[in-house]
């Protein structure tokens, strides 16, 4: 915990959307670690198992992801290996009850990832990724009052 504790700011609640229990997660790419510090693949296991692990205490049903990509320099983008063994290893439940994946400021880089990765991802999954391309086009789709949306995101 203590080699992953610079980075937990990763992934927040941001609240429930719709009619019940139905979480917002917010992951922060701003937070992840420079993928030229030490250990920088032992950092990034840990902190996958903290993502899945707080996924699995946040949520209960249905759930929607934020992914705040604005601001984030590409040393601090995950590699495709790193996404898609987390893909791999998240439980069904966690990806069946996924409702949407929100991309907020996607880059070149982001969309060509998803492109690369669309043989090893299920059309269904596919299916549930939506681009923002600004903060207010992110409030149309859910309610921003909790949602924490890093300093320099908005800027």
């Amino acid at each position: 915990m203590q080699v992953i504790r610079p980075y937990l700011r990763v992934i927040t609640h941001g609240g429930y959307y719709g009619e019940g229990l139905n979480a917002i997660i917010v992951f922060s790419a701003c937070y992840l670690p420079d993928s030229s510090c030490p250990d920088y693949h032992y950092i990034m296991e840990n902190l996958f198992l903290f993502v899945v692990s707080s996924l699995e205490m946040l949520v209960a049903e249905d759930y929607l992801i934020i992914y705040m990509n604005g601001a984030t320099p590409r040393s601090k983008m995950p590699g495709i290996s790193w996404l898609k063994k987390c893909y791999q290893m998240i439980d069904r439940r966690l990806r069946k009850n996924l409702k949407s994946l929100v991309i907020a400021h996607p880059t070149w880089f982001i969309r060509t990832v998803l492109a690369i990765s669309r043989p090893f991802i299920s059309v269904k999954f596919m299916s549930k990724i939506q681009y923002v391309h600004s903060l207010d086009e992110l409030a149309e789709i859910v309610s921003m009052e909790q949602v924490h949306v890093p300093e320099c995101v908005v800027q």
